[in-house]
């Protein structure tokens, strides 16, 4: 059995996937890989590394301050340990590209990754939840858009999940009731929007005309669109806590960027 031992500042995920790689090309299958992960101090160094004197085994470490570097660098010597660091080489290499020098910060990637992974989960329940589907789990969303069909729902909802929101959206469709579930969830998630109608009756037209549909009927009549409108407004006016926003001079970044600022006042979370 040979031991492979990875030393990292954070959880070690980068050094694995390398290390993983490698491995691939080898056909030994005796090979176990230990983790001796948040190394942060002189101390840590010293206390991982008298694992690896017991065991002896092939030490790889990425750890972006090079004092600790060195420091596993002397202590593994006198240990007589075999080390290998992933990690300062190419810093080093690409401080010299740059003109700068490395924030020496750990857990940068790894905080990239769970960021990446958060805005993919987060198109996921979007997309699942567009327009009115599984209104069942709207307690499960960050945030719930609310608003007459061609308000922006669902491009403003995709524009905030790769920001990393869980978005739903429930269309109101005039003389149609709302989901009971819209009124179990909190009442600050849900997000009203409003458009001028004569606005809206240019959009709805010209998505008709882009469908091929005959550009006259109630879905564009100017006064069907004042009605659901003027309901809407009655509907906002009864939900003091339901942010309301007006999109009708904005694009769906100034839209998003007013919901994101409310959102953040809220909760005090930063996406």
């Amino acid at each position: 059995m040979k031991i492979i031992y990875i030393l990292s500042d954070s959880t070690g995920e980068t050094a694995e996937r390398v290390i993983r790689a490698a491995l691939s090309q080898f056909y030994e299958d005796d090979v176990r890989v230990h983790h001796l992960y948040k190394v942060s101090t002189q101390s840590d160094v010293q206390q991982a590394l008298s694992v690896a004197v017991l065991s002896p085994g092939l030490i790889v470490y990425t750890l972006v301050d090079p004092h600790l570097s060195e420091a596993v660098e002397r202590v593994a010597e006198e240990c007589g340990l075999i080390t290998i660091d992933l990690l300062s080489p190419l810093l080093y290499s690409l401080s010299r590209y740059l003109g700068a020098h490395s924030r020496e910060k750990p857990g940068l990637l790894h905080r990239i990754d769970t960021d990446y992974y958060r805005r993919v989960e987060a198109v996921n329940f979007t997309v699942k939840h567009d327009d009115g589907q599984e209104t069942r789990y709207l307690h499960k969303a960050d945030l719930v858009l609310v608003g007459v069909s061609r308000s922006s729902k669902t491009p403003l909802a995709m524009y905030l999940a790769h920001k990393g929101y869980k978005v739903a959206n429930v269309p109101i469709v005039f003389g149609i009731a709302l989901p009971e579930e819209l009124f179990e969830i909190d009442q600050t998630k849900i997000v009203g929007l409003l458009i001028d109608p004569k606005r809206l009756v240019e959009i709805r037209t010209s998505r008709l005309i882009n469908m091929r549909q005959s550009p006259r009927g109630s879905y564009n009549d100017y006064q069907q669109v004042e009605d659901e409108i003027s309901a809407c407004r009655q509907l906002y006016r009864k939900h003091a806590d339901w942010y309301i926003l007006n999109i009708t001079n904005k694009s769906v970044e100034e839209a998003a960027s007013d919901i994101m600022r409310r959102m953040e006042m809220n909760t005090g979370a930063e996406y």
